[in-house]
Parts: structure tokens; sequence; C-alpha cells
């Protein structure tokens, strides 16, 4: 790499950004070939749709957003586009949404000084449109249901153990209208259906936070630890390092240590009716569903190993585990809490999964191991088996539907 290069400014990069952007544009659809269709333990694999479904993931060690067609000649990236400013150093993207009128799409960048940054994209050209600068690792994001706020959570994976935040911006001229405290690396956030609450789960607190999203203020919070759940009101206590009850290790990969009773839970999401949330626990393998109105417990259900991610069919009939170390997605039944199937992935280290608008399908992210390519698979939810896989750029994570 030249000198020249080396010494390249913010606007510079982002000048080169965008020729990257516009060449990958022209390229059309991308070269990576789709994996055969296969069925999981010997089920038979469903009709490819007469439909076409699209979704957008980002890979955060490569700084690529991939574009994707699932349609009646299977499962494509149609093209990828370039992500950040940095060109000698991983902006990592981490997570993506789309906005509702479907214009728009966001995605959050976890590294830069002072913080990461959410992205905004036109969802028609590709182009970046605007950014805004957020707090240390911005992670999980989420576009409330009128369009106006993108919600995001602070991870703050590389910094001291304290509580940190979830930003809101203001998706129109990309502004940070709130930075809201909450508790120590904030993950897995998503708004109620009626864009009135938002929750996330606290990994080192063990805690799940409920914010007013009229007022952006916390109201209330509640305490996961199997045997001493409670819910609480307000902000939870700032505990600091001498109360984390587990460090972080591989960011939800290391099995408890006998004995552990932790939650470590990643991520928060509410039922289809607002009524109920979801909480993965991570560490117990466990997903929790917590009564919004009485804000009490109502069942531990037995889950797949490291439990990471969530998603609720629009319906409201099932709830969708991904499990990060048992290469794996679980199915649940959302009235009983039992779950009903447990699917193979194609890669190791399962990460995100979106459902499509007609409860059909859902989209799961595998990051894979070292250099070797992601993968994104895609499960029928009716015979609930894998009917397509895809390579993707390495370490895919966030993962949006386009309707």
């Amino acid at each position: 790499m030249s000198p020249a290069r080396l010494r390249m400014g913010p606007a510079a990069r982002a000048a080169g950004r965008a020729i990257a952007l516009a060449l990958a544009l022209a390229a059309g659809p991308a070269a990576a070939a789709p994996i055969a269709a296969q069925a999981v333990g010997g089920a038979p694999v469903a009709a490819r749709p007469a439909r076409e479904y699209r979704a957008i993931v980002v890979s955060e060690s490569v700084d690529e957003a991939a574009m994707l067609r699932f349609g009646p000649d299977g499962l494509h990236v149609e093209r990828t586009l370039p992500v950040g400013m940095s060109i000698i150093d991983p902006d990592g993207p981490h997570g993506v949404a789309v906005a509702p009128n479907q214009r728009h799409f966001f995605v959050s960048t976890a590294h830069g000084l002072p913080g990461g940054s959410l992205w905004k994209f036109d969802a028609r050209t590709g182009d970046p449109v605007g950014r805004a600068v957020l707090g240390p690792f911005p992670a999980t994001v989420q576009v409330s249901p009128d369009g106006f706020y993108a919600w995001v959570v602070n991870f703050n994976l590389h910094g001291d153990m304290v509580p940190s935040s979830v930003s809101v911006v203001e998706t129109g001229e990309m502004v940070e209208v709130a930075r809201i405290p909450t508790c120590t690396m904030p993950h897995g956030s998503r708004l109620n259906p009626q864009g009135t609450k938002h929750y996330s789960a606290c990994m080192m607190d063990e805690e799940l936070v409920e914010i007013d999203a009229r007022t952006f203020t916390v109201t209330r919070h509640f305490f996961l630890t199997a045997g001493r759940e409670m819910g609480m009101p307000g902000t939870p206590p700032a505990r600091g390092a001498a109360h984390v009850a587990h460090d972080m290790g591989g960011h939800g990969m290391e099995p408890p240590a006998p004995g552990d009773v932790g939650c470590s839970p990643t991520w928060a999401q509410p039922s289809a009716d607002g009524g109920r949330v979801w909480v993965a626990c991570n560490k117990s393998s466990e997903l929790v569903e917590i009564d919004v109105a009485s804000w009490t417990l109502v069942r531990r259900s037995p889950a797949g190993p490291g439990i990471y991610n969530l998603a609720v069919t629009r319906d409201g009939t099932k709830v969708l585990a991904t499990n990060k170390r048992g290469q794996s997605v679980s199915v649940f039944d959302a009235a009983s809490g039992r779950e009903i199937a447990r699917i193979p992935t194609s890669k190791r280290i399962v990460h995100g999964v979106a459902v499509t608008e007609d409860d059909r399908y859902a989209f799961v992210t595998n990051e894979g191991i070292g250099s070797e390519k992601a993968t994104v698979d895609v499960i029928d939810l009716v015979a609930l088996v894998r009917v397509a896989t895809v390579e993707v750029g390495q370490q895919a994570g966030g993962i949006d539907i386009v309707r």
C-alpha cells in the first residue's frame, strides 16, 4: 500500500468508497453461486417459492452488505455493497434494518473513534446518504414503525465494564436525539409492534430493560438470573466490574461453568401483540418469557446450546432462536413455550434470524470460523427444514427482510 493512500483523510476515504460502490453496482449480480438446497433429517424439501423474497445481510469482517434474492431459481447474492469509511481498518457492520417504507436501510458499524456509526443507504441505488456518530460499538438496530427513529444499542464490547446506552437517531437528518443510559453491554434490542416500548438485554448485568419510546426514559428493568427473577421500576443500578457474574468469553461461545446459573441475555423479542417479551439466556441456554402487564416471569423453557438471537412470526404462533454454540435454529410454539423443531444450519457460529412478511421462511446467518466464508440459510417454516444456502462475506451477522 502506498504512503499516499495511507495518508487519505475521511473525505478522500469516503470518495474512494463511493467509487467502489459505483463499480459494485455496475458489475451486476455477484459471482457467488448458491449451494444446493437439501433436506434436513430426511424430511422432504419443499418446492422453491413461486414468488421472490429479498433480504440484506451485513458481514462484519469484510465491511460488506449483500443483497439476497430467493425465488423460483433458488437463493442468490444479487450484489454486494461496501459499508464504512476506513480502507485500512474494518468498520465492522453489525446490525441492519430496513425502513418501514422500504426506501432506505440502516447499518450500524461497530468500530470508530470516538464511537461507531449508523449509516443510512438509499435502498434503490445502494448509495450512502447519511451517517450519525454514536457511542462505543453500535450493534443491533431497528427502525420505529412510523419510520421516524432508529434505535441502536451501544454494546461497548471492547470498553470497561460500565453502564452503556441506547441511541435514538432521527432518520430524516440522521441526528442523534437521545442517548439513554441503561446497563452494561446492552444487546439484542427490539421495539414492541405498537412502537411505544423498547426492550434490550443487558449481557453483563443479567437484566432486561424497558424504555418508553415516547419520553426516551427507562421505565422498568427485570432481573433474569434463575431463582432470583424480579421485575423492578426505573433504571438498573450501576453494578460495575465487581458485580459482573461472568466474563464475556467469546460473546456467547463459552459454555457456563458447573453450578453457574447466570443468564447472560443476548436478545429481547416482544410478542406479536406486545403482551409478552422473550429473552434469550445465552449462558443457561433458556428462553425466558415475561408478561409485560404484570412484569412477572411466565416460564423458562429449555433451548438450544447458546441461544442467541430471536425473531417472532407476524401471526404470533412461533418464536425462532439461533443457537450460537449448537449450529442450529430452534422453533418454539409461542403459546406453550415448547420447542417443536431444531434445524441444523450449514455452518458454525449461528447469528441472526429474520422472518419473511408472510411467515413462510426464515433467513439465518452463520458467521463461520476464521477465514472461511459465512453463509445464509433459508428455512421453510411450514416444512421446518433448511431449503437453501448461499455463501456471503466473512462473519455475517445482522440480517433483515426487504419487502
